[in-house]
């Protein structure tokens, strides 16, 4: 096996220390979208997690969210008690996660001040995470991801 890139292992280094029951794999021909990665996994879109990074009232705020909904941000700003919210621009989105835009994973994370995972991805066995690059992935029980990231459980997501 080839080495793994600096932000692949610094993802994998996070699992192995907190003794995840955790399977990271590469996909050579990458999964920059949930859907591909969907594909190339052979799971339900619902179990594939984006994360995003938003910037509410100024501070960096991780969003957990399935790949089959979209995020809502008026929910976002109310469970984080914040103004005004936007999704970060890709130079943010390295500052806050120090993982390029589409490839961040949920931790280890940087200049993020808060995290939110959507209530409906702990109803599956496991999830599937971006593993600090376009090819990583990562399956891994969603309770662990919500520990990992310390996230707070909420209703994140747009209706429908």
């Amino acid at each position: 096996m080839s080495e793994w890139p600096e932000p692949v292992q610094r993802v994998s280094a996070v699992l192995r220390a907190a003794a995840v029951d955790a399977r990271l794999e590469e996909f050579g021909d990458g999964t920059p979208t949930a859907r591909g990665a969907a594909e190339a996994i052979g799971c339900d879109l619902a179990q594939i997690v984006k994360s995003l990074v938003l910037v509410c009232d100024g501070a960096y705020v991780l969003a957990l969210v399935p790949g089959d909904r979209r995020a809502d941000e008026d929910a976002i700003a109310a469970a984080v008690g914040a103004q005004h919210v936007r999704i970060a621009k890709p130079d943010e989105v390295l500052h806050a996660t120090g993982f390029e835009p589409g490839a961040v994973a949920p931790f280890p994370l940087r200049a993020v001040t808060r995290a939110l995972i959507e209530r409906g991805l702990l109803r599956h066995q496991v999830v599937w995470i971006g593993a600090g690059s376009t090819s990583h992935m990562a399956a891994l029980p969603p309770a662990e991801l919500q520990r990992l990231a310390g996230a707070v459980v909420g209703d994140i997501v747009a209706p429908g």
